[in-house]
């Protein structure tokens, strides 16, 4: 079985391309091998390419190696049960360690980093006070060598390298006499950006020491002389910071364009390590620079930072106690984890025995065999799932007898379909002058909606819309029947009222109690420029003026019944009306049936007619098929989600130009609407 495997993996991997990669490139590896000379191959650049063809190849395989290895390992419900009790059991306990961990330590550092600060603080606070003292003294009058001396008895012996200036601004020339310096650069004079007040602070002075706690106070503005004290943050002021906080501070602060804060170095040293960000002023220009000490809490400072340091014997006691306590915790958490562990592989072993019954069971059902049955060996929910197996392969065939009948109904309605939507017309009529878009769409299979168009002469166009009650086959037959009836009647009746009188007469006999249509009947006449229509109950006519700069959007709902409705012929005469307007270029009339209006979105609010008006009103101008989409597109944004409840349908009329007797075309005059009576 191994050998037939070895022997087939070849044509396995050609049938690939990531397989054609890896046998090419190890193919052009072997050919190279005679012309390597010392650890150099001649043809580089095919050795190259080898080496890339052997890196997907070989990329590729493992990519599946390791998704086959998956599917096998997880396929079992058993295993990806113990992998999630895994990840919900044991790694939300680690991802909490670990976060009080992280707190534990970011809580320590930011207390290391405030006492650090402190200290640094304090070194300020001596320089201050030193400046000030010398600045007093020679305010007095005292010589400067008299007045420096106590900075040899007093500040030195705290801090070594303190140096100390009795200096000018550099405006005014300079020094006026150095006294010990031991740190960085000199300074040559005080810079101007120090205002009266003088400074006490961290400052940037140069390389050797970066940084220095620097103080300047002023002897008297009269003479323009003032005291610098200097103390370099060096490894003595660091040592003298670490005996005081148990803080060790690594290296000098990392100013702008130096490269020592290195986050290997922090990761190396011993400790918990990080990093303190401070603001010192440059001395030249009293700009705010940026800079970073790196300090490292070393154990020992850790544990009396966060267990307390210096306490008594009670307190240590106590101290021990919570300790123990916390162990004990810990441990019992522990043993709670490993139980509920060992808990969980019982219950899955118990579920998963009722679920692998389930997969045999379930493949002899793929398989054909309707007669297999779980034996039930439990009463809890998956012995109450063993008996709906049974049940379910019980009554199988059923089921399937069913879903055959079903898709049977569904190819004969998905035919009906077919044949509905092929009474409806193919393609818009053309019409010169006349720019015409229309659609219907179903909310079932088979719908109720209907609309077409009737050539009554050259530039003469009867245009109507119709809506059957209900929805499904009924009213598409009745659709069907309404379609013949209105092409027999269109070029008897050239009056929209005359042909709705006439139509319902017939429908009025034909329809059912229980059902009826309401119809809008339009006919354009493009020479005449007018517009005639009568309404049988239908949803109103939108007419969209072209004239002027912003739009008249009119809605016209004229009176009518609708069809069908038996005994009330005669009042479906009297209360009919027909009505004419003129029209002219750029005139839009839409007429649609109450599934565009009455679109409903997922809070049942409805589209309504004023939307569909606003929108005429806005986007009347452009074309007829773009207003047409706009107009779609606006629905269905608004409906969103919802389903479509009820049928859709729209027919878009655009007058292009109208003609007048003499042959012009002009727009329309005044709108001129007529009723008619019985």
């Amino acid at each position: 079985m191994v050998r037939e495997r070895l022997r087939a993996l070849p044509r396995t991997l050609a049938r690939s391309w990531p397989g054609r990669f890896l046998l090419a490139g190890a193919l052009a590896k072997i050919l190279l091998l005679p012309f390597v000379i010392d650890g150099g191959s001649l043809f580089a650049w095919v050795d190259v390419s080898a080496s890339l063809a052997l890196a997907v190849g070989l990329g590729h395989l493992l990519l599946q190696s390791v998704a086959r290895l998956r599917r096998r390992l997880l396929w079992r419900v058993r295993r990806k049960l113990i992998l999630s009790y895994v990840f919900i059991g044991f790694v939300p306990v680690l991802l909490v360690a670990a976060f009080f961990a992280v707190a534990g330590a970011m809580s320590v550092l930011s207390a290391s980093s405030e006492i650090v600060r402190r200290e640094i603080d304090g070194v300020v606070a001596d320089v201050r006070v030193a400046a000030a003292g010398i600045g007093a003294r020679l305010s007095s009058g005292m010589e400067i060598s008299a007045a420096l001396e106590p900075l040899g008895s007093g500040l030195q012996g705290d801090y070594p390298d303190a140096s100390a200036l009795v200096l000018r601004p550099v405006a005014a020339g300079g020094p006026v006499s150095a006294g010990p310096w031991s740190g960085g650069p000199r300074p040559d004079g005080i810079p101007e950006w120090v205002g009266e007040q003088g400074l006490a602070g961290l400052v940037t002075v140069g390389s050797r020491w970066p940084l220095s706690v620097r103080a300047v106070a002023w002897v008297g503005r009269a003479d323009a002389r003032a005291v610098v004290i200097d103390v370099p943050l060096n490894r003595h002021v660091q040592e003298r910071i670490a005996t005081a906080t148990g803080v060790d501070i690594d290296s000098v602060a990392s100013l702008p364009g130096d490269d020592t804060l290195d986050p290997a170095r922090l990761a190396s040293a011993a400790g918990l390590a990080g990093v303190m960000f401070l603001d010192p002023l440059d001395w030249a220009t009293g700009a705010e620079e940026s800079g970073n000490l790196f300090i490292r809490v070393p154990a020992a400072a850790f544990s009396e930072q966060f267990f307390g340091s210096g306490v008594g014997a009670d307190e240590a006691s106590v101290r021990d106690f919570f300790l123990v306590l916390l162990a004990a915790i810990g441990g019992l958490f522990l043993v709670i984890e490993l139980a509920a562990f060992v808990t969980g592989l019982a219950l899955a072993r118990s579920i998963t025995g009722s679920i692998h019954a389930l997969s045999i069971g379930t493949d002899r059902i793929r398989r054909g065999d309707f007669t297999q049955r779980i034996s039930v060996t439990s009463g809890d929910q998956l012995g109450d799932l063993a008996e709906s197996f049974n049940a379910m392969t019980a009554s199988v065939e059923g089921l399937l007898h069913q879903a055959a009948e079903k898709k049977r109904l569904e190819n004969e309605l998905r035919l009906a379909r077919q044949i509905q939507m092929s009474l409806l017309p193919r393609d818009p009529t053309s019409v010169p002058g006349l720019s015409v878009t229309a659609v219907c769409r179903p909310a079932r299979e088979i719908g109720g909606d209907y609309y077409d168009f009737i050539r009554l002469g050259e530039r003469r166009l009867g245009v109507l819309v119709a809506d059957v009650s209900g929805k499904g086959t009924s009213a598409a037959l009745y659709m069907a029947e309404l379609k013949g009836l209105v092409l027999s009647l269109g070029h008897t009746y050239e009056s929209p009222r005359q042909l709705l009188i006439e139509a319902n007469r017939i429908l009025a006999g034909a329809l059912d109690s229980r059902s009826f249509i309401t119809m809008l009947y339009a006919v354009i006449d493009l020479d005449a420029g007018t517009l005639t229509y009568a309404r049988a109950g239908h949803t109103p006519l939108i007419h969209a003026s072209g004239k002027g700069g912003r739009r008249k959007v009119r809605v016209l709902i004229p009176d009518g019944l609708v069809l069908g409705l038996h005994g009330l012929e005669r009042q479906f005469t009297e209360l009919l009306e027909e009505h004419q307007m003129a029209v002219g270029p750029g005139d839009v009339a839409v007429l649609f049936t109450d599934g565009v209006t009455e679109a409903m979105n997922e809070h049942d609010d409805l589209f309504g007619e004023a939307r569909l008006a606003r929108l005429l009103e806005e986007e009347a101008a452009d074309s007829s098929d773009a207003l047409h989409e706009r107009i779609l597109r606006d629905v269905d944004a608004f409906v969103g989600s919802a389903a479509q409840h009820d049928d859709m349908t729209m027919v878009l009329l655009r007058i292009d130009e109208v003609g007048r007797e003499d042959g012009r075309t002009e727009p329309a005059g005044a709108v001129v609407e007529a009723g008619a009576g019985a």
